[in-house]
């Protein structure tokens, strides 16, 4: 099994760009609703360490309601207060987790392995980074939030991510995910995890999407994370 792609759902089709030197640290970067993992990929590329392996996964298409919706969990609404698909959150949750399993037992460790993920992907990375009883390198949330987040801490208390660093981004025009959605999970992950590890930024003029300034910023983290070894 080790080695085998076809046994992690998410693995099969991800686009995986390779280091160009041995690998010894992983980046599992998950994208947002209505995307694929070949954006991404290709901005990981522009920023990749030489000793990183980048995996950028597709979301598994799901059926709802009779039509082909493209995302990891339903989305019930952008607000603090919206249901969530609790269910779909933990299952797609425990997909990214296999993810890092596979990583695992191919030689690199989980303290090795970074999180992250753009909007619905980093809603998604936060969350399975709390929920995980391994040591992860970090999480990089870009505009997102933190699902299920009354759930917390309480839903962190197994994990191995109590003294994890994370940076969050955000652009300060989003209108899809408000910027003071960001800081309000900014807030909440202070109370989840050791307060200095988190960063919070913000990008002025920025919208529901990423800038240069911002990519620095996660390249210069992910450099700080996962140095050369």
């Amino acid at each position: 099994m080790c080695g085998n792609n076809m046994s992690v759902p998410l693995l099969a089709e991800a686009v995986t760009v390779s280091g160009t030197e041995k690998e010894t640290a992983a980046v599992i970067f998950l994208h947002g609703l209505g995307d694929s993992g070949h954006g991404w990929a290709d901005t990981m590329t522009a920023i990749r360490l030489p000793h990183v392996k980048y995996i950028c996964p597709h979301a598994i298409t799901s059926s709802e309601h009779g039509s082909v919706c493209f995302c990891r969990f339903d989305l019930m609404g952008l607000s603090p207060d919206s249901p969530e698909d609790e269910a779909g959150i933990k299952r797609a949750a425990e997909n990214i987790k296999a993810i890092i399993d596979h990583e695992v037992k191919n030689g690199i460790p989980a303290n090795r392995v970074m999180l992250g993920g753009f909007s619905q992907g980093g809603a998604l990375s936060l969350y399975t980074a709390l929920t995980c009883q391994q040591q992860l390198a970090g999480v990089v949330a870009l505009s997102c939030w933190l699902p299920l987040h009354k759930s917390f801490p309480q839903a962190a208390s197994t994990s191995g991510n109590r003294d994890m660093p994370i940076l969050q981004c955000h652009g300060e025009m989003d209108p899809m995910i408000p910027v003071q959605f960001g800081a309000m999970t900014a807030e909440k992950l202070k109370v989840i995890v050791n307060p200095q590890k988190i960063t919070f930024r913000t990008y002025p003029g920025l919208m529901h999407s990423s800038c240069p300034q911002e990519m620095a910023a996660v390249k210069e983290f992910i450099e700080k994370q996962l140095p050369r070894i």
